[in-house]
């Protein structure tokens, strides 16, 4: 059982080396913004996630203990990871498409996360 256990966490530590090497290399060699932004954002959640898996694996089995702090510590970057990425591929974009040629956003409202300067209802949502 011992054996399985090391096998297991062994194999997790190098899938989350093997991830945060490839998020590095893709980071310094992919082409476009949104490409250098896929490689670390996989990166953070599987090779972390599997680092901490592991953390959590080794300190049950050998010091029989559970700690809730991997656990918080994946969960925080399981949902920032998605969410800075969203708003740096949304930077991107503003900065790299000019205005005209964004498409449309089926409301009144601009492609802007806040904008002081609408006025009028809340446009309905299908549903509704």
């Amino acid at each position: 059982m011992d054996m399985a256990l090391e096998i297991l966490i062994s194999a997790l530590l190098v899938i989350a080396g093997t991830f945060g090497l490839i998020g590095s290399f893709g980071l310094l060699r992919l082409r476009d913004a949104v490409q250098r932004l896929h490689a670390p954002t996989k990166a953070t959640t599987v090779g972390v996630g599997a680092a901490l898996i592991a953390s959590v694996i080794d300190l049950y089995h050998y010091q029989d203990t559970l700690t809730w702090q991997e656990l918080l510590v994946a969960a925080f970057l399981f949902i920032t990871a998605p969410i800075t990425a969203l708003f740096l591929g949304k930077i991107h974009m503003h900065q790299s498409i000019p205005r005209e040629k964004l498409p449309d956003t089926g409301t009144k409202r601009d492609w802007a996360t806040f904008d002081p300067t609408f006025k009028g209802p809340e446009p309905k949502l299908p549903g509704d």
